[in-house]
């Protein structure tokens, strides 16, 4: 099986080289958005859309006038993925993976792409990129496979180069046994075997000093000296937020990616989830503050991710993601099958009324999630939503309710 892959190293640039990646990044947004500003004005006129190579055939054309002649310093494969990077844009726009394609600012995810023309030696810790030569690299790991592109981008002051491989490796065998998850808030994922993971809540734990950081860089007069140091300080803090929680994902993904061959888990939809209560001027939202407060704890716990991160990693380890619909996981007694609200006695606690059956919640969601999962596999993979239908369960569910 082909297995891609993608590694991440700091870069250790000298001053040459971050003028001239600075100015790479700046190009690259720039076609981006003149890209897209030509989309659209064809859009208003009632003209279809262009293709990447009717947009490429535009960039020869820019690169030609005399007002962006600097075009021509950037490496032309660089600003040729930047209007890939618009076309996939429009593609998960009109898939409805994501929304219309925004215009790009400066500082904010500034990046460009090779997708040839470079080098790697491992063995001194360097790469060679077009028209930057070689750069000094933090190598805390092995390259593995054929390198495909590599992507450079900036991150609170920092260059970083993701470097994606594909090699082939040979099908490996699963291990463990079947396992249902059950995402909460109290608990960041609950286990069908009883055990679970503590959440790590890191916006949680850094939001006070972001605050007091915050509250100071808007005293500051905007892009003044001050300002910019105030919002260096504001972006070291969401950096660490976001490396904190990604280190957790990864390690918690890892686990039990590594020691189940099948992993159940709830189809959620996280955007749905987490959308304000506010309402509009019409018709006012109710408890909008609590929902508020649900909707910064639904997205501090990074579900998408850790469920992105399963799936492929459940691939690389020979295993299979089964997602199964959510409805009444935690209000269905895996006993006799009663469903009904009072089954949930709290937020903790689940008493079935029909047998009286007890035990947490959240385990019980993770026996029935598991269960459905079973259930699926057993119909060819068909998901059927809606009140689910009252079976007797498994031997795996017998076992762990025993």
């Amino acid at each position: 099986m082909q297995r891609p892959q993608a590694y991440r190293f700091e870069l250790q640039p000298n001053g040459e080289q971050q003028h001239l990646m600075r100015r790479f990044a700046g190009s690259c947004r720039y076609v981006y958005n003149k890209a897209l500003a030509l989309q659209q004005e064809r859009h208003e006129a009632g003209e279809k859309k262009l293709g990447y190579a009717a947009l490429c055939k535009a960039l020869t054309e820019w690169k030609g006038q005399p007002q962006t002649l600097w075009l021509n310093e950037t490496p032309s494969q660089a600003l040729q993925q930047a209007l890939k990077n618009l076309e996939r844009a429009y593609k998960n726009f009109f898939e409805k993976r994501a929304d219309f394609p925004r215009f790009k600012k400066k500082g904010v995810s500034d990046s460009f792409r090779y997708p040839q023309g470079i080098k790697l030696d491992q063995g001194n810790s360097r790469v060679f990129l077009p028209k930057l030569g070689w750069l000094r690299y933090r190598n805390s790991r092995d390259v593995l496979g054929e390198v495909k592109n590599i992507t450079v981008n900036q991150s609170c002051g920092k260059w970083f180069v993701s470097i994606q491989t594909e090699r082939k490796v040979d099908q490996p065998l699963p291990q463990g046994e079947a396992v249902g998850i059950d995402m909460g808030i109290a608990r960041f994922a609950t286990l069908s075997d009883g055990s679970y993971l503590e959440p790590l809540n890191s916006f949680k734990k850094h939001q006070q000093r972001l605050t007091r950081y915050q509250r100071a860089m808007s005293r500051k007069v905007k892009f003044s000296n001050n300002w910019k140091k105030a919002k260096v300080h504001v972006q070291r803090i969401h950096t660490r937020i976001a490396n904190a929680r990604k280190d957790f994902l990864h390690k918690a993904s890892c686990q039990i990616s590594q020691n189940h061959a099948m992993i159940a888990i709830e189809d959620l939809q996280v955007r749905n989830m987490s959308k304000s209560a506010k309402g509009n001027s019409e018709q006012h939202g109710k408890h909008v503050k609590q929902k508020s407060g649900l909707n910064l704890s639904i997205l501090d716990q990074g579900w998408f991710e850790f469920r992105r991160q399963l799936e492929y990693k459940s691939a690389w380890n020979g295993g299979f993601v089964v997602a199964v619909p959510p409805q009444y996981t935690s209000q269905t007694c895996p006993c006799c099958g009663h469903v009904s609200k009072d089954n949930r006695q709290t937020q903790a606690k689940f008493e079935c009324v029909e047998c009286g059956f007890e035990e947490n919640a959240d385990l019980v969601g993770a026996i029935n999630i598991l269960a459905r999962g079973h259930r699926v596999l057993a119909c060819g993979g068909m998901v059927q939503s809606g009140h689910p239908a009252k079976q007797e369960p498994t031997e795996a569910t017998q076992a762990i309710v025993a």
